[in-house]
């Protein structure tokens, strides 16, 4: 970040503070940055623009870690590339915060904030997808996954913004453990044993005997009366 970009920053998030959103003008910002409007207007496109991180830089950024992988890593590409957008926002700390309390409060910035969220999960939902076989009985898995995938990154991230954890990464690792899990683990076999209902007017030592062969029960298996 130039230093002027992060002088902008600054001028902008303590006047959003001070004065509000709305009362704030581009005016306000560069007067309180020392710079003119051709500066600001030459780093950012709009007074919004001063508020969100650079989704640019960090969307190459986690295309580039799925890119790298293979078919055999992929997974793991997914849960990398994931830790880099919420390291991003740690990275910020109370920037990161100031904005989430900003985009709490103001609904234009909230759904630009939704939007850029939706870009990342078309990101991960065309990656798993094509990790899948890109084929069309994978489409709806690959959908899910991906909203899982970012919905465990969100999860973590408010947790951090609310102040309602100090050790974000372990929890992320345990969430995106979960998240993977749910996608990739086998039905594990249930408990022994089961319950048969049938009707029949025989007696049921009679019907017995060709139960336990039909489900494989040895013949000589104590049975409790």
């Amino acid at each position: 970040m130039t230093p002027t970009r992060a002088r902008l920053i600054d001028a902008a998030f303590a006047l959003f503070e001070e004065r509000g959103y709305e009362q704030t003008t581009v005016d306000d910002i560069t007067d309180r940055a020392g710079v003119g409007r051709t500066t600001f207007f030459r780093t950012f496109r709009s007074k919004e623009d001063v508020i969100f991180p650079d989704h640019d830089v960090l969307r190459r950024a986690i295309e580039a870690r799925l890119n790298g992988s293979t078919h055999e890593t992929a997974l793991v590409a997914v849960t990398e590339a994931s830790r880099l957008a919420l390291r991003h926002y740690l990275a910020e700390g109370d920037l990161a915060r100031a904005r989430y309390r900003l985009t709490r409060s103001v609904p234009a910035l909230r759904a630009r904030e939704i939007a850029g969220g939706q870009q990342y999960h078309r990101i991960f939902r065309e990656f798993i997808h094509t990790w899948m076989g890109g084929g069309r009985e994978s489409a709806l898995k690959a959908e899910l996954m991906a909203a899982a995938v970012v919905t465990a990154h969100n999860h973590v991230l408010r947790r951090w913004l609310r102040g309602q954890t100090d050790h974000p990464e372990p929890e992320f690792d345990a969430a995106m453990a979960t998240t993977v899990d749910l996608f990739t683990a086998r039905q594990s076999p249930g408990p022994e044993g089961g319950i048969v209902v049938f009707r029949t007017t025989k007696d049921l030592d009679t019907v017995l005997p060709g139960l336990r062969h039909l489900l494989s029960e040895p013949a000589d298996t104590p049975r409790d009366d």
